[in-house]
């Protein structure tokens, strides 16, 4: 999706430093969904603790990853290669539309809905889940940039 050359390095800038921007703003949206569901963010359905304080957030944001990375790849399509020039472009992945049984759903309130779902699926002991009809967004909208 990024080009042959491309490689994942957390630690680059360009591509690499603007993927990063974007799933630390899904991450943290996450974990907001989590905490008011009633949820601790460090509990873990998936990914293995480690100390990480947030294995529940990354549980739970990881089918909504590639909603930052078409962003990424539709601003460097564009031209803009750095976060300084993508913040609003990768906070706005949370107004991204997805298809529920609602309706168009942003994804901030999809986040709402599953962390809730997870939450009502260990009261009950019975796993259903409340994720869009697909992973991914309608549209990944574009913002007005200066």
């Amino acid at each position: 999706m990024m080009g042959r050359d491309f490689r994942r390095d957390r630690g680059a800038d360009g591509a690499n430093a603007m993927l990063n921007y974007g799933y630390a703003v899904l991450r943290a949206a996450t974990v907001r969904a989590i905490v008011s569901a009633g949820l601790h963010p460090s509990l873990s359905v998936h990914h293995r603790s480690g100390g990480d304080a947030l294995a529940l957030a990354d549980d739970l944001m990881e089918p909504f990853r590639s909603t930052v990375d078409l962003i990424v790849h539709r601003l460097r399509a564009e031209g803009r290669a750095c976060v300084e020039d993508a913040r609003e472009d990768l906070v706005a992945c949370l107004s991204a539309d997805f298809p529920t049984r609602n309706g168009a759903t942003p994804l901030s309130q999809v986040l709402v809905r599953l962390a809730q779902s997870l939450a009502r699926s260990f009261l009950d002991r019975k796993l259903k889940l409340d994720f869009p009809s697909r992973p991914l967004p309608d549209v990944v909208g574009e913002t007005e940039h200066a």
